[in-house]
């Protein structure tokens, strides 16, 4: 005869309720903190913000290739694209030949590229708004989905080599000054065409001055005498974001309204007015009239943070542009990723 002790059953029946029960609440509080974040970034703007001439040096983008197919990939489009090895320049050097104007620029959207698409395969945090730096917004609008990777690289090619066979002018920055100082020192040592005035406000007491070489020499002691930190020379082949570029601004134009240009996915914050921009038209507008106006960074900055946006990417060589950002407000989420090291990190702070 079998006995059946109904009490030890009642309490084994509990005890086994009683775990799965405690098993599902711990599980559960474990997710919190992870449902918690991805909340925390669904509601947080992004921006995603591209580096330009300066960024460059020898080796980027090489760990990238070798970490990720897909940045790999890219590369060997552009050798293709270009008809020349843009990754031996990239990869090796010599840095004399990586600096060309036209070198420069196919390279640096290419890396940045690389590092966009592999942050892409990896993080599904899509940006609220794109924004360059001078040959950047090129980057920026492939970002968008404005413009094809193969066109993109293709036309900042040209528009390297178009600047690099202009001539003529000068640059210098100019550090530890209000912008609207340097202006009213500009106008006072400009004389008719021989002028010089800001082509690059970056923000923070650095604005760069470009101009004719007499009128650099004019403004120099009139900056110096009004409190200048530093007035540096630019070591360039001509004044850049001035109207010593109407040559290569005329070539481009006409190599832009050539080019099929898709309305963007993202909005963009352009440099030639620091307005939101959201039509091909518009984009390809602003690349044209960017050739010889002056790149507004400083206002490119307002525009991004008076629209909420509290985490900034910077895909490509350095933190050039988020360290920017940092000297305007600290309390921004601020990432860049340059390579397989930057971009573990980033994607654990977006976790």
């Amino acid at each position: 005869m079998v006995e059946c002790n109904l009490a030890k059953v009642d309490v084994a029946s509990s005890n086994l309720v009683s775990r799965s029960i405690f098993s599902f609440c711990y599980r559960l509080l474990t997710l919190i903190p992870r449902l918690y974040k991805v909340s925390r970034m669904s509601k947080i703007k992004t921006a995603f913000v591209f580096p330009g001439q300066g960024a460059q040096k020898v080796g980027m983008g090489a760990n990238l290739a070798d970490s990720f197919p897909e940045s790999a990939e890219l590369m060997e489009r552009a050798d293709k694209a270009l008809g020349f090895s843009l990754s031996r320049l990239c990869y090796g050097g010599p840095v004399e030949e990586l600096a060309g104007t036209e070198n420069t620029q196919p390279a640096l959207l290419t890396v940045s590229a690389m590092a966009l698409e592999a942050f892409r395969r990896r993080s599904n945090i899509k940006p609220d708004f794109v924004a360059g730096h001078s040959l950047g917004e090129f980057s920026a609008l492939y970002a968008a989905g404005a413009l094809s990777f193969d066109d993109a690289v293709g036309i900042v090619r040209k528009r390297g080599e178009y600047m690099s066979q202009a001539s003529g002018g000068v640059m210098a920055a100019v550090l530890g000054m209000d912008a609207a100082v340097i202006e009213n020192a500009c106008r006072e040592a400009g004389e008719g065409d021989d002028s010089i005035r800001p082509a690059n406000y970056n923000g923070a007491g650095q604005t760069v001055i470009a101009g004719a070489p007499a009128a650099l020499e004019r403004v120099t002691p009139i900056l110096k005498e009004r409190g200048a930190g530093k007035i540096i020379p630019l070591n360039v082949s001509a004044a850049f974001h001035t109207s010593y570029m109407e040559g290569a601004a005329l070539k481009l134009s006409a190599d832009l309204d050539a080019m099929n240009f898709r309305e963007p996915d993202v909005p963009l914050v352009n440099n030639v007015d620091a307005k939101i921009v959201k039509t091909a038209s518009a984009a390809r507008d602003g690349l044209k009239r960017q050739v010889t106006g002056a790149v507004r960074w400083t206002d490119i900055m307002k525009t991004i943070l008076e629209n909420e946006v509290r985490a900034v990417i910077e895909f490509g060589p350095g933190r050039t542009l988020v360290n920017m950002f940092k000297r305007v407000d600290r309390s921004l989420l601020l990432l860049n990723v340059e390579d397989k090291e930057s971009l573990e990190k980033t994607l654990e702070a977006l976790a």
